[in-house]
C-alpha cells in the first residue's frame, strides 16, 4: 500500500500525460470598448482530478480576459485588488503610458484599493499583455496566475487580409510552465517546473480550420525559454514581433521566444485533410547553451541548481498544442499576405547618449553559484526602490547596448518604449528580430545594441523600469530605474525615491547568520520568519512590534537544509526576501 502512494506521488509530479486526458484548449473571454473592469482575486482551480490547486486571477481564478484596444482611444482601467493579504500592482506590458500609469512597484495596489489609470493608447496593432509588477514579488504572483493579453488594433493593421477573428481564426497562445508539489499547489522559485500549460491548459488541443490561421504567442513563464515549431517540420509565418507587424511575413521553421516576448504568426492548414493532428512544439534540443530551457547551463564546476538537469524538459524536444484541423470557415483567409508597411529602424545619425548596461554575477551575495543562479548586478548594482539609475531626456535618441558577462541568458525588457536591435555581436539581427521590440534575449557572452527614442512622457519624480524579465532575477534585484526629464520645464533631478518601509536581508555564507534590516514609518506589529519555495514555513525569526524607523535582527539559519528559501517580514505590508542556504 505504501508503495502504491509513493508511486502516485511520483507520477503526479512528473508525468502528467499519465494522470491528465487531452483538454480542449481554454480561450480567455474579451473585454474591449474604453473602459475595463478587472478584479484581482484569490480562487482554486481544477487542473488534476480530485485535486483543487489555489491561485489568482482576474476576473477570475486564473489568468485574465483578453483586453482589446483600440490605437487612438483613451482607456480608462479601473482594478481592484481582492486579493486576501497583500498588495499588488498592474503593469500593461509593451504599452507606452505614462510612468504614473505604468503599473510598477511605484503603483502598488493595497488590498481592497482600486487603482484608475487613463491613458490613450498609442501603440501600433500588435500583442502585448498584463500581468503584476510588485517588488519583490512578481514570480510569485505570476505563477499563481495572474497574466492576461492584450490585443490592439488600427487602421493600417486592418487594411491586410488577415486573420483577425477571435476564437475563430484569430487566437491567444499564453505558454507557460509551472511546477506542482504533491498537494498539488504551485511551487515557485525552483527549475521542476515539468508541467507545460497553454492558457492554463495542461496537455490541450484545439480545433482549428482548414485555412490560414493566426496565433499571438506569448512566453509567460518565469524563466523556460521556447523554441517553437511545428511537429511536421512544416514552414510557417512570423507576421508581427513585440510592437507590431514586420516589414513582411518570415517564413521560417524555428521561432525563439523567451519570457515576455511575445510573435504573431500564420499557419497555412488549407491543404491538410480534415481530421489530420499536427503539434506545436519547443525543439528544445536545438535552444544553444545557457538558455534557459536548454540540456547545460554553466559548467562543470558552476552548475545551476538542482532540479534543472532532473527536469525532462530541459534539452529535449516535447509537444505545447496539438491542432486538430476541421472544416473551414465562411469567408476563409487562404493566402499569405507578401508586405507589411515598411518597418524603417531609427538612424544612428541621430543619437543623442549612448548608454551601456552589463551584466554581472553578485559574488559577493551568493557565492560561487551566483554564477548561474543569481543574483545578478545591472553595472555591478543592486534595484532599490529608492534609488534612480539612468536619467534622461524628453525626444532623446539613444543607443543602449547590453554585455552579459554571466552564464545564463537574460531576456531583457525596457519599459515605456520599443526599440530596434541595431546589432548582436555586431551582426545584423535576424529577420524576427527586425521589428519592434520591447523584450531582447541576450545569450552568455553576448553584446547586443539597440536603439530607442524616448517620447512623448516625462516626469521627474515618477520613474519607469528595465530588467530581466526572468522574474526571480528580477525579483533579486536584476533591475534598475530611469525618470525622462523635460528639458523646456525647469526640473530638480532626483536621485532618490522616498519610501514608507523596505526590507533588507544580508547572508553571510560562512557563519549561515542573516543580518535582517526592516525601515517602518510608524511602530506596527510584525512578523518575521522563513519559507520554503513551496510557501511551507521552516523558522520563526521574530514577533513583536517594530519601532518607527530601523528595526535589525539577526538570524541563524544552520538547520535549513539546501535551497531556496524566503524571508518574509509582515507589518504595513507584506515584504519577502529570497536567499540561498
Amino acid at each position: 500500500m505504501k508503495k502504491n502512494i509513493f508511486l502516485f506521488l511520483f507520477l503526479s509530479l512528473f508525468s502528467n500525460i499519465i494522470l491528465v486526458a487531452q483538454n480542449a484548449l481554454f480561450i480567455p473571454d474579451t473585454l474591449s470598448g474604453t473602459t475595463f473592469n478587472l478584479n484581482v482575486q484569490k480562487g482554486s482551480k481544477v487542473f488534476y482530478p480530485g485535486f483543487n490547486t489555489t491561485t489568482y486571477g482576474y476576473n477570475g481564478a486564473f489568468l485574465g480576459p483578453t483586453l482589446i484596444m483600440r490605437k487612438g482611444d483613451s482607456v480608462t482601467l479601473n482594478v481592484t485588488n481582492n486579493l486576501p493579504a497583500e498588495k499588488t500592482t498592474v503593469h500593461w506590458h509593451g504599452l507606452h503610458v505614462a510612468a504614473k500609469n505604468d503599473g510598477t512597484p511605484y503603483q502598488a495596489i493595497g488590498v481592497g484599493e482600486t487603482w484608475r489609470p487613463s491613458f490613450k493608447v498609442r501603440n501600433n496593432a500588435a500583442t502585448f499583455w498584463y500581468h503584476p509588477h510588485i517588488h519583490p514579488k512578481t514570480e510569485f504572483q505570476v505563477g499563481k496566475g495572474l497574466a492576461g493579453m492584450i490585443i490592439v488594433r488600427d487602421s493600417i493593421e486592418a487594411t491586410y487580409n488577415l486573420p483577425r477573428r477571435y476564437n475563430v481564426d484569430d487566437f491567444p497562445l499564453i505558454v507557460q510552465c509551472r511546477i506542482f508539489d504533491v498537494y498539488h499547489q504551485i511551487g515557485v522559485a525552483t527549475h521542476d517546473d515539468t508541467t507545460l500549460m497553454v492558457n492554463g491548459t495542461i496537455d490541450p488541443y484545439l480545433k482549428v480550420p482548414k485555412q490560414v490561421v493566426r496565433f499571438r504567442l506569448l512566453n509567460g513563464s518565469a524563466d523556460r525559454s521556447y523554441n517553437f515549431g511545428l511537429s511536421t517540420n512544416a514552414n510557417f509565418y512570423v507576421i508581427a514581433s513585440d510592437g507590431g507587424l514586420l516589414s513582411k511575413p518570415y517564413s521560417t521553421k524555428r521561432m525563439v521566444l523567451s519570457p515576455g516576448e511575445r510573435a504573431e504568426l500564420l499557419i497555412d492548414f488549407s491543404k491538410d485533410t480534415i481530421g489530420q493532428k499536427t503539434y506545436l512544439m519547443s525543439y528544445a534540443s536545438e535552444l544553444p547553451r545557457g538558455v534557459i530551457g536548454a540540456d547545460s547551463v554553466g559548467t562543470s564546476t558552476l552548475i545551476i541548481q538542482d532540479g534543472y538537469y532532473q527536469n525532462h524538459l530541459n534539452g529535449r524536444n516535447f509537444n505545447l498544442l496539438r491542432f486538430d484541423v476541421g472544416a473551414a470557415t465562411a469567408n476563409p483567409v487562404t493566402t499569405i499576405p507578401t508586405a507589411f508597411a515598411p518597418v524603417t529602424p531609427i538612424s544612428a545619425s541621430l543619437v543623442n547618449e549612448n548608454r551601456s548596461i552589463t551584466f554581472y554575477p553578485d559574488t559577493v551575495t551568493s557565492g560561487k553559484q551566483g554564477y548561474v543562479d543569481g543574483p545578478f548586478l545591472l553595472n555591478n548594482d543592486h534595484f532599490e526602490m529608492s534609488k534612480i539609475n539612468i536619467t534622461t531626456y524628453l525626444n532623446n535618441v539613444e543607443i543602449w547596448t547590453f554585455t552579459n558577462k554571466t552564464m545564463v541568458a537574460h531576456p531583457f525588457h525596457i519599459h515605456d518604449i520599443q526599440f530596434f536591435v541595431l546589432d548582436i555581436n555586431g551582426n545584423p539581427p535576424p529577420p524576427e528580430l527586425s521589428g519592434l521590440k520591447d523584450v531582447i534575449l541576450v545569450k552568455p557572452n553576448d553584446v547586443v545594441r539597440v536603439i530607442t527614442k524616448f517620447e512623448t512622457f516625462a516626469d521627474k519624480d515618477v520613474p519607469y523600469m528595465y530588467h530581466c524579465h526572468l522574474l526571480h532575477h528580477e525579483d533579486d534585484g536584476m533591475m534598475g530605474t530611469f525618470v525622462v526629464l523635460d528639458t523646456t520645464k525647469a526640473t530638480g533631478i532626483p536621485n532618490k525615491i522616498n519610501l514608507k518601509n523596505n526590507l533588507t536581508v544580508f547572508q553571510n555564507f560562512s557563519s549561515n547568520e542573516l543580518t535582517i534590516n526592516l525601515l517602518a514609518e510608524k511602530r506596527a506589529s510584525s512578523k518575521i520568519y522563513i519559507i520554503d519555495a513551496l510557501g511551507r514555513k521552516q523558522m520563526d525569526i521574530w514577533e513583536g512590534n517594530l519601532q518607527q524607523g530601523e528595526n535589525n535582527f539577526k538570524a541563524n539559519i544552520d538547520k535549513l537544509s539546501s535551497g531556496i528559501y524566503f524571508v518574509i517580514a509582515t507589518g504595513d505590508q507584506l515584504q519577502w526576501k529570497k536567499i540561498v542556504k
